[in-house]
């Protein structure tokens, strides 16, 4: 009985592995891409607010 879980957990943790290592597709990585641009863009947008903010309470 120990013999069989210590298999399936041995073969499950490699399967794990496998997974976790193969390459991107194409369709991952543009969505990869367009995330980071709109994190980018969010952050350039709160950038600016905070301009705004600063700019307006000087006045």
């Amino acid at each position: 009985m120990k013999k069989t879980v210590y298999t399936f957990l041995v073969t499950f943790v490699i399967i794990i592995a496998a997974t976790s290592c193969r390459e991107k597709t194409k369709a991952e990585k543009i969505e990869d891409g367009i995330e980071e641009v709109a994190d980018d863009i969010e952050e350039g947008v709160e950038e600016i607010e905070d301009e705004i903010d600063d700019a307006t309470d000087e006045n």
